[in-house]
């Protein structure tokens, strides 16, 4: 599976930005799609999953209520709505596609709130 992402960039503490990432190859295998950050210095982390399935969500207690993960099935596209921005989003956002053998990474997008 092969994943790109886009819609990461620049914004004031308060907005909001859209990240989308597109999957390609076996996506027939794909179980959970997700986003995951990696600040300066720090471990990667989960932000939110989806489940192919079920559609089922987790969410990061940080981010709850501020960001929301969705799916477009007939794309391959998971997409993650951030509002409410504070400058502790600031980090590199990878999406990450699981099947039962596999893990896929996407080559990452920065997001960069200013206070």
């Amino acid at each position: 599976v092969q994943l790109v992402e886009s819609g990461g960039g620049l914004v004031q503490a308060g907005g909001s930005l859209r990240l989308s990432c597109a999957a390609s190859g076996s996506t027939f295998s794909i179980r959970v799609m997700g986003w995951y950050r990696q600040a300066p210095g720090k471990q990667r982390e989960l932000v939110a999953v989806i489940t192919s399935g079920s559609g089922s969500t987790t969410y990061a207690a940080s981010v709850k209520g501020r960001f929301t993960i969705s799916r477009d099935n007939a794309k391959n596209t998971v997409y993650l709505e951030m509002n409410s921005l504070k400058p502790e989003d600031t980090a590199v956002y990878y999406c990450n596609a699981r099947s039962v053998l596999t893990s896929s990474w996407g080559q990452g997008t920065q997001v960069t709130v200013s206070s």
